[in-house]
C-alpha cells in the first residue's frame, strides 16, 4: 500500500493506493467518529462492491446505512440528493456519521455535496472504483450536483477524511471508463510534470492492458501531483493559476458534456476532446509547435480517447463555456500550455482565435 498524504493543516488526510483495501474493514474504522457509516453508491458498482464493502465494515463493528442511486452523469442531480437526504433523516444519521462514496466521480461529488450540507456538515471518506475518480475528482474537496445550464455548478469545498483507492477495482472496469480516467492522467503530465508525461508516452499500452505495476504508479504520481497543488490553493483563489490549471480542457469538455447531454460523452472524454482544443488555441497562440499539439493528439488517442469534439456550432460552445466557474467579471479564463509541462491561465483570448481553434478541432 503506497500513501499520499494531502497537507491541509488540521484538515490534513491521507490517500491509500493499494489492491485488496476495500475488504480493510479495519483500516476505514480507524477514521471514524463513530461506528456508523451511511454508503452511498450507485446500482452498477453495488452489485459488484457494495455487499463486499459492508461486511468489511459489520466485521469491524460498525454498523451500515446502504443508499443505492441510479448509476450515470444525469442522475447527478437534486431529485437523488434527495434521496440521499431521505434515507440519512429516516434513519437518524447523525453529525458524527460519516458519509462514504463508494463509485467513480458522480458518485463522490454527490454523496460528497451531501455530506457538505447535512445538518450543516458531517465526516466523509471516499472509495472511488473508477481510474478518473482515483486520480482526481476523489481528491481535494470539491463537491456538486449539475445544473441543466452547467456541470458542477451548485457544489461546495467539503474535504474527505479519508481517500482509499483500491486499484483491483480497475479490474472490472469498462475499457471506455478506464480510457476516460486516463484523461485525466495525461492532465497531470501536460500541466505539470513532463517527466511524468514522458512516461505515459513510454508506457501508454501497458496502461491499457491494465498491467498493475504500472496503473498503481500512474495513480500515485497523479494524486502526488494533484495533493501538492491542492494543498498549495485549497480554494482554487491564486491569482497565478494555482488549482486553476487542473482544469486543462475542462472548459471546453464541460461544454461538450452539457451541449451533448449528461451521460452522453464521460467527462474524460469531454477533457480529452477539450484539451486538444486548448492545445490547438496554444499553438494558435504561439505556445505550442505544431508538433508539440500532434504529440498531444497522438497520446490521447492512444489512450483511447475522442480527439474530435461534436459540432455543436461555435456559438453554442461560447455559450455554454461562459457559465464556467473560472469566469471573473465576464472575461472567460481559459487553461492553456506555454509548452507541454507547463500550464497557465489566460482572460481575453481573442474571440476568433477561440472559434478558429473549436473549428478545427470539431472538423477533425
Amino acid at each position: 500500500m503506497h500513501t499520499v498524504q494531502v497537507a491541509l493543516a488540521d484538515r490534513s488526510y491521507p490517500i491509500y493506493i493499494g489492491a485488496g483495501l476495500l475488504a480493510r474493514g479495519k483500516l476505514l474504522a480507524q477514521h471514524l467518529p463513530q461506528d456508523r457509516v451511511a454508503l452511498i453508491t450507485d446500482t452498477t458498482v453495488a452489485a459488484l462492491y457494495l455487499d463486499r464493502v459492508a461486511d468489511a465494515l459489520g466485521a469491524a463493528g460498525v454498523s451500515v446505512t446502504k443508499v443505492v442511486v441510479p448509476t450515470g452523469e444525469q442522475h447527478k442531480d437534486w431529485h437523488n440528493l434527495n434521496t440521499v437526504f431521505d434515507t440519512l433523516l429516516a434513519n437518524h444519521c447523525e453529525r458524527k456519521t460519516t458519509l462514504v462514496a463508494l463509485g467513480g466521480g458522480v458518485i463522490g461529488d454527490l454523496a460528497g455535496f451531501a455530506a457538505a450540507t447535512y445538518l450543516r456538515g458531517v465526516p466523509f471518506i471516499q472509495l472511488p472504483t473508477t481510474l478518473l475518480a482515483q486520480v482526481d475528482s476523489s481528491v481535494g474537496g470539491k463537491t456538486a450536483i449539475n445544473h441543466p445550464r452547467g456541470k458542477n455548478m451548485i457544489g461546495a469545498f467539503w474535504q474527505p477524511k479519508l481517500v482509499l483507492a483500491d486499484t483491483d477495482t480497475l479490474r472490472t472496469l469498462p475499457d471506455r471508463e478506464l480510457s476516460a480516467g486516463m484523461a485525466e492522467v495525461i492532465k497531470y503530465g501536460l500541466i505539470r510534470d513532463l517527466p511524468f508525461l514522458e512516461w505515459l508516452e513510454a508506457n501508454m499500452e501497458g496502461l491499457m492492458a491494465r498491467n498493475g505495476d504500472l496503473l498503481a504508479h500512474a495513480i500515485d504520481r497523479s494524486c502526488a501531483n494533484k495533493a501538492e497543488v491542492v494543498a498549495a490553493d485549497e480554494f482554487e483563489t491564486a491569482k497565478d493559476g494555482g488549482r486553476a490549471l487542473l482544469n486543462l480542457g475542462h472548459t471546453f469538455g464541460h461544454a461538450i458534456e452539457t451541449g451533448m447531454g449528461y451521460g452522453q460523452w464521460l467527462h474524460g472524454e469531454g477533457v480529452a476532446a477539450g484539451t486538444v482544443m486548448a492545445a490547438e488555441l496554444s499553438h494558435r497562440l504561439g505556445w505550442l509547435s505544431a508538433a508539440d499539439v500532434g504529440r498531444v493528439r497522438a497520446l490521447l488517442q492512444r489512450a483511447g480517447l475522442p480527439v474530435i469534439g461534436p459540432d455543436l456550432g461555435a456559438a453554442r460552445y461560447l455559450e455554454l463555456m461562459s457559465h464556467d466557474k473560472k469566469v471573473i467579471a465576464g472575461s472567460m479564463r481559459l487553461v492553456l500550455l506555454k509548452t507541454l509541462g507547463v500550464a497557465v491561465t489566460i482572460a481575453d483570448v481573442p474571440q476568433q482565435e477561440i472559434i478558429a481553434a473549436i473549428e478545427s478541432c470539431c472538423r477533425g
